[in-house]
């Protein structure tokens, strides 16, 4: 079927390629629909990514076409640079001490829930196909491949919702290292399978010890070049570098450098950034922890450019009724098969009930490996199968790239790890005055014992603090903020102990230097600190009445214990 809104906007909003300044125009476009696609989504409780998805099929070939194919075609070094920084950042979490304490658990479920898919779909495309076709041979040729393919999962589709929501845990660190592998698996599954089928179909004889050593170079001559830049890297970070950006420049440098190796030599860029990753994360750790949180930062519009690009290249208008019953059954069957597999994988290598439960929420998705997979079928069939299995595989993947990050959503959700992969800045940043707290009590609170009265005697002061753990206080009079009395303050006063039985609260104070309201946040908080050189900072509602005192030692405590309670969920998940 025809694109019906391709013709609705004027010849010129097309970009039939890219010219001089029309590329500025065009990612200016891409970049600026596709963040709002993803913020809109985002208000929903959707993942960002399928809105950047959407738009990308609404500006594509399925949409108003204002990406043409040929301009899509010349943006692909995009996803390529995408993909290589995703991979680099799936590598980062692959620590040794996560390898020995996982490994056998990601290599069991990784078996179950890529063999187990493979012979759902196999045994219902080729059911299927044979009912319309009453060709065995043809049905049992196109539901092997097909088989094959649908054991591979999008990693980044998946890994941009467990950034998005900020997991941590058993589950995520299994999905991570499911998909990691899982793609190898699903390349050696195709050379099996494609070689069965072009057998079964008669066509050109492939030999399948050809096909897996070309498998086999694929995927460790990927592992190899990534290892090799990655050990050289660890070797210059670790001993001669020590600025930030400097190390933040020379990883991508060399990151960009092996992924252009990479295309050269016909290897996945993917895997060559995630061994990349893997090695200097573990042998360059303390110089690079920050690589990997920059990193992240800035891959945020990246990945906008990636899965708009992604949207863009499906074609929704290409499904007939017979593509949509085998899309359809497809996904049910992939969907039923990961399911299946991954639970049996989790029982039996006795992974944490949270990795056996909602593990397969975090599988579904699909599109790169499993479009290049298709691809490659329509090379290795273009007389039988191949269109047919491309046309398949491009439906599903709209489909399964749409409801994918919405079940990983779900599934983090449910096993509770979302917002648990925070750090201390994460916690300043989110965090306002009136959040704070020392143990179960709030130190913004209009009772708060470190508020006194004027009248209140040194003694009582005294005995106060020895009860409780502030460590300087606020002196209201007639309910308004009068002035502060520091620790320093107090050890002076004592100093002249003949003086001090008399003292009132009023006598002791200074006057009030720079406030702070409830809403007032942790950052803008610290300037204070720093701008005044001062350790506490009064708090005040929009009346100047004190609501107790911010010190540096409290939030401090705060977010030392903010950090413990998220590692306690953690190791309780794990358990």
């Amino acid at each position: 079927m025809h694109d019906p809104l391709s013709n609705l906007l004027p010849e010129f909003m097309h970009f039939n390629s890219l010219q001089a300044t029309q590329i500025v125009l065009l990612m200016g476009i891409v970049m600026f629909f596709g963040a709002l696609g993803g913020r809109l989504f985002q208000k929903l409780k959707i993942p960002q990514v399928v809105g950047y998805i959407v738009i990308g099929i609404i500006i594509g070939s399925s949409g108003f076409q204002i990406l043409r194919p040929e301009t899509i075609a010349a943006l692909n070094p995009i996803s390529t640079v995408s993909l290589s920084l995703i991979g680099f950042l799936i590598g980062g979490e692959l620590k040794l001490n996560v390898i020995k304490k996982y490994g056998k658990q990601f290599v069991g479920i990784l078996l179950f829930e890529s063999i187990t898919p493979f012979f759902i779909v196999g045994c219902i495309v080729t059911t299927v196909s044979f009912f319309f076709t009453k060709n065995i041979t043809y049905s049992l040729a196109i539901g092997l491949v097909l088989g094959a393919i649908c054991s591979a999962t999008a990693p980044a589709a998946t890994t941009d919702v467990l950034v998005e929501y900020r997991t941590r845990g058993p589950l995520t660190t299994t999905v991570y290292g499911i998909v990691a592998m899982d793609d190898a698996v699903a390349l050696i599954l195709y050379a099996i399978a494609s070689t069965i089928a072009s057998t079964l179909l008669g066509g050109k004889q492939i030999s399948l010890w050809i096909q897996l050593l070309t498998i086999a170079k694929d995927i460790f001559g990927s592992i190899l070049v990534g290892s090799i830049f990655g050990f050289i890297l660890s070797l210059i970070v670790r001993n001669v570098m020590k600025d930030e950006g400097r190390i933040l420049s020379f990883c991508l440098g060399s990151l960009f450098l092996c992924t252009g190796v990479c295309v050269i030599l016909g290897l996945d860029n993917i895997l060559a950034a995630m061994s990349i990753g893997f090695f200097m994360v573990n042998f360059a750790p303390a110089k690079t922890r920050s690589v990997f949180d920059l990193t992240s930062k800035f891959t945020p519009p990246v990945y906008v450019l990636f899965f708009v690009l992604v949207g863009a290249k499906l074609d929704i208008w290409i499904i007939t009724p017979y593509l949509g019953l085998m899309a359809i059954l497809y996904v049910a069957g992939r969907t039923f098969g990961k399911t299946i597999g991954s639970m049996i994988g989790g029982w039996l290598t006795k992974a944490p009930k949270t990795v056996q439960k909602y593990l397969p929420y975090c599988l579904l998705s699909q599109a790169g490996v499993a479009i290049g997979l298709s691809i490659a079928a329509g090379n290795d069939f273009p007389e039988t199968i191949g269109s047919q299995i491309l046309l398949i595989i491009t439906a599903t993947t709209f489909i399964v790239q749409i409801i994918g990050p919405i079940c990983v959503k779900h599934g983090v959700t449910k096993a509770g790890e979302c917002g648990l992969n925070v750090t201390d800045e994460d916690i300043k940043k989110n965090t306002l005055v009136k959040d704070v707290m020392w143990g179960n009590l709030k130190i913004c609170d209009e009772n708060s014992p470190a508020i006194v009265n004027d009248t209140t005697t040194l003694n009582e002061i005294l005995d106060s603090f020895s009860k409780q753990q502030n460590l300087n206080y606020v002196v209201k009079i007639d309910d308004e903020l009068a002035g502060v009395i520091s620790l320093e303050h107090l050890k002076e006063v004592l100093q002249l102990s003949e003086l001090a039985e008399g003292l009132l609260a009023v006598d002791i104070m200074d006057m009030p230097g720079p406030c702070c309201n409830p809403e007032t946040t942790l950052p803008e908080a610290y300037e204070l600190f720093e701008k005044y050189d001062i350790q506490a900072l009064p708090i005040v509602d929009e009346k100047n009445r004190p609501m107790g005192i911010l010190e540096k030692t409290t939030i401090d405590h705060y977010i030392h214990t903010r950090i413990l309670e998220l590692n306690r969920t953690v190791d309780d998940l794990d358990a």
